[in-house]
Order: structure tokens, then C-alpha cells, then sequence
């Protein structure tokens, strides 16, 4: 009777030492930048959408259809220029702590598939695992050619023009991309994607538990 109390005793000194409570953070960087001078044009942190990362993180775990990342989406509603002073103003990353399904950018212009690639490409996905962290890094290369109807040269003297970039997003897998979750988004200076230059996107999401 004595041994089977002690037994009991020692099992719940165990069960106070597991810590069965985890935090999830996560945190974002993006460089955007010309492929071939590697001049830099942005290179900031981004916004997570907390609502839509928890729900697919726990559906990746259920093994649930589409529940990883695939498209990363291009917009030009991030930004505007006031009148009176040129000044650019910039509007407030569209993230929420709930879940939203219909959430996305201000105004999508583009968006590219970039799940499945090879390892080697200029659109890839790679995990990169640290001492206590993981990194999710994508990388998008936005060809002479891409998108299609793009002006010749980047020679914009204002933020107005479907593929003169202020924000971006990335978004779940799924069979459409209007059938997408957006995990992230990010407002940055008016970028413009012309014929006459590659772009590079660097973006990073950064998973650490704690």
C-alpha cells in the first residue's frame, strides 16, 4: 500500500514537469530586388495574418487538402499619393487575429504558382532548419516577359498601373487561387515590373515555438 502511494506521488511530480502549452511565432521578411545588379528595392518585415496561419497550420497537421503554401499574389491597392504634397501614403496591412477566408489584398493584379518546382529554379521553396528556429524561404523571379502586358520600360512617373507593385501576399494552395486562404501581407514603396529588368522576390517566413 505504502510503495503504490510513492508510485503515485512520483507520477504526478512527473505529469508537473511537462509542459504541454507551446507558442507558435512567426515573423516575415521580404527583399525585393533586380535578379540581375541585386539592387534592393524593399527589403522589410511583413504582416501575418494571424487568424488564417493558425487555421492552416492546424489543418496541415490534419493532413487536410491544399493546407500549405502555393501562390504568392502581386497587387497595387497599398498605396496612394497625395495630392496636394506628392507624398506616398500607405494603407494598413489586411491581417486580423480571427480567421477570414475571404481575406486579400487591396487590389490583385498577378499571382504565380510556385509549389512543385524543381529545387534549382528561380521559383522554389525551401526549408531551411536553424538552431531554434525553422524558415520557410520563397524565392519568385519575375522574368523579362512576366507578366503579360507589362509597359517596355520602368520609366512610371506614378504609382497608377496594374503591374506597378505595392503590395503582396501569400496564399494557400487550392483549386482556383479565388479559392485561397492569404496567410501574410505586406505594403511597401510602389515597385514597378517592366521588360526591360528581372525581379527577385525573397520572402521568409521565420517558425519558431516556444
Amino acid at each position: 500500500m505504502q510503495e503504490d502511494k510513492v508510485n503515485e506521488l512520483n507520477h504526478m511530480d512527473n505529469q508537473e514537469e511537462v509542459v504541454d502549452n507551446a507558442g507558435l511565432n512567426m515573423s516575415g521578411h521580404i527583399i525585393i530586388r533586380d535578379a540581375d545588379t541585386k539592387e534592393e528595392f524593399i527589403n522589410k518585415r511583413n504582416a501575418i495574418h494571424y487568424g488564417n496561419m493558425a487555421r492552416i497550420v492546424a489543418e496541415a497537421l490534419n493532413n487536410t487538402a491544399d493546407s500549405y503554401v502555393n501562390f504568392i499574389a502581386f497587387g497595387n491597392g497599398g498605396t496612394s499619393v497625395d495630392a496636394s504634397g506628392g507624398k506616398v501614403l500607405y494603407r494598413s496591412p489586411r491581417v486580423s487575429e480571427a480567421y477570414e477566408a475571404s481575406a486579400s489584398l487591396y487590389n490583385k493584379t498577378y499571382h504565380k504558382d510556385i509549389q512543385g518546382v524543381e529545387s534549382n529554379s528561380d521559383n522554389k521553396i525551401e526549408i531551411i532548419t536553424g538552431a531554434s528556429y525553422t524558415d520557410i524561404k520563397m524565392t519568385v523571379t519575375l522574368g523579362y516577359n512576366e507578366p503579360a502586358g507589362q509597359d517596355v520600360f520602368d520609366s512610371s512617373t506614378t504609382n497608377i498601373g496594374d503591374y506597378v507593385f505595392d503590395e503582396l501576399g501569400v496564399f494557400t494552395n487550392a483549386t482556383s487561387f479565388d479559392d485561397s486562404k492569404m496567410l501574410t501581407h505586406v505594403i511597401f514603396h510602389p515597385v514597378q515590373k517592366s521588360q526591360n529588368r528581372v525581379i527577385e522576390i525573397i520572402y521568409t517566413i521565420r517558425v519558431q515555438l516556444s
